[in-house]
């Protein structure tokens, strides 16, 4: 009896040891490529890359982990490890239960990294996370993602950076993909989108993100799909059930589209100086299975714009229903000129706030938090069940906007507090001073990422910018202070 419970015993150890290996893929290590590790990996496996960069594509299928042992790829290094050119870095095909972790992409000429279901529809890749992952730049120009998914179901992507997309593709774009949360996420310099969810995409919560000039569309709620690819097949809209909250929006074309979306809602997120239009209400595939762009909602949104983005401020295309939408409690303030040009909603809204400074505690900062006597202070709809960007519980009664009443600021680096710059919007002068930071160098950027000016700056003392020469419009001061550290701070003209 004795014997037979060391067996038992003995078994359970090798069991466990089995599903907890870790596995090291480089020169010298247990294998020298990912996609021999991938092959051989069991259930509970971690997989350490030690090599980077990595310039060869790699190419990884039905890798299956379990949901109580899911199979982890990491970097083994103390950085990402860098996968680097060639047409799409890191392509998965059926797999489930694996988790992505500290991996880089940068300069691949079609997709940075690509998961699918391998074109079986009926059996979605599954139980994916994304997390510390960083996408550097694409080296292509047209419909090329630095993520692409299709018929990815139950997924995670959390605390990545994505920037400078390619022109015509997205930093995530979804075909057919369901039940996933995207969190925490920078976004900056999209193509044509940040995100896309399109295909019959659904259930995807879209949240507590920052999207700095996030393209034509920061979020593309819905799209233009052809009809065989949809997931399901059946799929009578392009996007539905998606949830967009407590985000943060500087520039874009537009923050975001509902295009072939149906019932998605979008709230509590704050939207600072879109280019042109603050919502588009799209319809760009007509056949006849997909219903009309229809019965979605604009909730608790604080929109802080220019003239520029009031010609007008909703973009209406045909074949949509946007009689069927919901506005409520939305606060609309234009800065250049308070007391006119404002949306014309296609349905009433009820308790929204037209013409109201919304009192940032200091944009200059990118503190967007909404300082006593604030009119999104409350005045929201109640979405107590939901955080803000930082995570905090919305109170009640609830705000308005993305973020709580003394919420934070998204300075990370102690180094920089202090600074102040004014007048924030400014028209002619822009004044900075640094207090008892030491900055060495200022760069002004337009919306574009474009470098306009460039200053050198010696000793702690107040620095004069001349704006006369530069057109209305949001832009961006990069402070560069000891050992290259930066800051980058929204700075808007107005004349």
């Amino acid at each position: 009896m004795k014997n037979l419970f060391v067996i038992v015993m003995l078994t359970i150890l090798s069991i466990i040891e089995m599903q907890s290996r870790v596995v090291t893929v480089g020169s010298g290590k247990d294998f020298p490529l990912i996609t021999q590790a991938a092959q051989n990996a069991l259930p509970g496996d971690t997989i350490l890359l030690f090599d980077s960069p990595i310039t060869q594509g790699q190419y990884i299928s039905d890798l299956k982990g379990t949901a109580e042992n899911p199979i982890v790829i990491s970097s083994g290094l103390s950085e990402n490890v860098l996968f680097l050119g060639s047409s799409t870095g890191l392509q998965f095909s059926d797999i489930e239960y694996v988790t992505l972790q500290n991996l880089s992409f940068e300069a691949q000429t079609g997709n940075g990294m690509n998961i699918d279901d391998g074109g079986d529809y009926s059996s979605p890749t599954h139980h994916i996370t994304i997390e510390n992952c960083i996408w550097y730049g694409m080296d292509a120009s047209g419909n090329n993602d630095c993520l692409k998914m299709s018929g990815v179901d139950d997924f995670f992507i959390r605390n990545c950076k994505f920037s400078n997309g390619a022109a015509g593709g997205s930093m995530i774009d979804m075909v057919g993909c369901h039940n996933g949360l995207i969190e925490i996420n920078r976004f900056s310099d999209g193509g044509s989108n940040c995100i896309q969810a399109k295909g019959g995409c659904r259930e995807i919560t879209i949240r507590r993100n920052e999207f700095i000039r996030g393209g034509q569309r920061s979020i593309n709620i819905g799209g233009s799909t052809g009809m065989e690819f949809f997931r399901p097949l059946n799929s009578n809209f392009e996007a539905g059930s998606i949830t967009v909250h407590s985000n943060i929006f500087w520039g874009s074309t537009a923050p975001f589209a509902f295009v072939g979306a149906r019932y998605c809602s979008v709230f509590n997120n704050t939207i600072i100086n879109p280019d042109k239009w603050s919502i588009r209400i799209l319809q760009e595939n007509n056949d006849a299975q997909l219903v009309k762009c229809s019965d979605n909602s604009v909730i608790n949104n604080i929109f802080y714009f220019s003239n520029a983005a009031t010609n007008p401020a909703l973009n209406i295309g045909p074949n949509t229903l946007p009689e069927t939408f919901i506005f409520k409690n939305n606060l609309w303030y234009n800065y250049q000129n308070p007391g006119g040009n404002y949306p014309n909603l296609p349905v009433e809204e009820t308790g929204g706030i037209v013409g109201q400074n919304p009192l940032f505690t200091s944009l200059i900062d990118s503190n967007l938090s909404p300082k006593e006597g604030s009119p999104a202070i409350g005045n929201g709809q109640n979405v107590n069940l939901y955080s803000d960007f930082y995570g905090k519980n919305f109170p009640l009664p609830s705000p308005i906007g993305a973020v709580n009443e003394n919420s934070g600021t998204t300075v990370d680096d102690r180094q920089f507090m202090g600074i102040n710059i004014y007048p924030n919007p400014a028209q002619n002068q822009l004044t900075i001073e640094t207090g008892e930071n030491l900055i060495n160098e200022i760069i002004l950027y337009d919306l574009d990422g474009m470098e306009l000016d460039k200053y050198k700056v010696s000793g702690i003392q107040p620095y004069n910018i001349n704006l006369k020469k530069f057109s209305s419009g949001t832009y961006f001061i990069k402070l560069i202070g000891e050992k290259n550290k930066f800051h980058i701070i929204p700075v808007i003209i107005s004349k």
